[in-house]
C-alpha cells in the first residue's frame, strides 16, 4: 500500500477522527497510510499549520529542518511538501484535531475525550513506532505521569510509543542541537527495529 496517494490516505484517516471532540472538525489532514515506521504526532494544528492545510507550517516551527538534520530525510522539507514525508516511511498526525494558537489553549479533557478515537486511528494505519510530540497528549490520553523522553515501557494502540521534545518555536527549553539528536535516536531505533 505504499503506492496510494497521499490524499486518499489522508482522507481516509479524516473519516476516523472527524467528530473525536463534538462540534470540532478536522482542522488539518492527516499524512498516513498503513504499515509507516513512525508516526509523529503532534498535540493539535497551530493555526498556521490550520491556515495552510500543512504540518508544522508555523514561521517558528523547527520541525522540518529537525528531521532533516536527524536523517529523516535527504533536504529539507517545506511544510507544502509535508506529504512526501510518506516516501520516507513517516506519517504525521495530531492527537486532537482543532487548531489553536498554542498547546496550552487545549482544554486537558478535549485531549482525554480524543483519547479512544485516536488510538482507534492508530490501530487501523498499524504504525511500528508512534512519535508523540511532547508529554502532554501522551499524559492526558493514557493518564501516566512522570513520563520520560525516549522509548516508553508501554505501548499505544498497538505502536511502541517514543516521546519528542516539541519543536513549536515556543519551546525554548530545548536547542536545535537537543532536538536533533533526540530525533536522530528515534531514527536510530526505528531502524534498528526494522531489521529485527
Amino acid at each position: 500500500m505504499r503506492g496510494n496517494d497521499p490524499i486518499v490516505a489522508a482522507a481516509g484517516a479524516s473519516s476516523l477522527s472527524s467528530d473525536t471532540c463534538a462540534g470540532s472538525v478536522q482542522a488539518l489532514p492527516d499524512i498516513i497510510e498503513p504499515g509507516l515506521s513512525i508516526l509523529f504526532c503532534g498535540i493539535n494544528p497551530g493555526l498556521s499549520a490550520a491556515s495552510s492545510g500543512h504540518h508544522f507550517a508555523g514561521r517558528g516551527n523547527r520541525f522540518w529542518k529537525v528531521l532533516h538534520r536527524a536523517g529523516f530525510t535527504s533536504e529539507e522539507f517545506r511544510p507544502e511538501n509535508d506529504s512526501h514525508l510518506l516516501t520516507c516511511g513517516c506519517g504525521l498526525t495530531a492527537a486532537v484535531p482543532r487548531a489553536t494558537a498554542r498547546a496550552d489553549q487545549l482544554p486537558r479533557a478535549e485531549i482525554r475525550a480524543a483519547a479512544a478515537q485516536f488510538e482507534l486511528k492508530v490501530r487501523h494505519f498499524a504504525p511500528r513506532f508512534i512519535a508523540f510530540l511532547g508529554k502532554l497528549a501522551l499524559a492526558e490520553m493514557s493518564g501516566q505521569r512522570n513520563i520520560e523522553w525516549g522509548l516508553q515501557a508501554t505501548d499505544f494502540g498497538g505502536a511502541r510509543i517514543w516521546v519528542l521534545p516539541n519543536p513549536s518555536g515556543l519551546n525554548r527549553s530545548f536547542s536545535l542541537d537537543a532536538l536533533v539528536s533526540a530525533y536522530r535516536e528515534l531514527r536510530i531505533a526505528a531502524q534498528a527495529s526494522a531489521i529485527d
